[in-house]
């Protein structure tokens, strides 16, 4: 993993920011990857939210990467609380927005 951190909130509740590889890249030779926003009531509760979905080898060492604070209100502002766009997220054009992370999940694997 590249990159992450997390962010707590005033109700005590943690947002994690994690820099991911591309799914079609688990060892993270290419460049870019994907930046999963998670809510949750504490850092291993999210973690385990990502376990859950098939993303076995995620962890978070240190607080490197943060969230900011548009991609805090992203993440409170989606019913599921779990968001990824690519990475980096900067470019021509506007940036990318926020998917659910049932779309990268379902990707086909041509497109991975």
């Amino acid at each position: 993993m590249a990159a992450g951190g997390f962010c707590k909130l005033p109700n005590g509740h943690v947002v994690v920011a994690l820099n991911l590889p591309s799914p079609g890249d688990p060892v993270g030779t290419l460049p870019g990857g994907v930046r999963v926003l998670v809510h949750a009531v504490n850092r291993a509760r999210a973690l385990t939210r990502l376990r859950n979905l098939g993303m076995r080898a995620v962890y978070l060492r240190g607080n490197a990467a943060p969230p900011t604070p548009d991609e805090i209100t992203a993440v409170l502002h989606h019913p599921d609380g779990l968001v990824w766009r690519t990475t980096p997220a900067t470019g021509p054009g506007a940036p990318e927005l926020w998917h659910p992370i049932r779309a990268l999940l379902r990707r086909p694997a041509a497109h991975r």
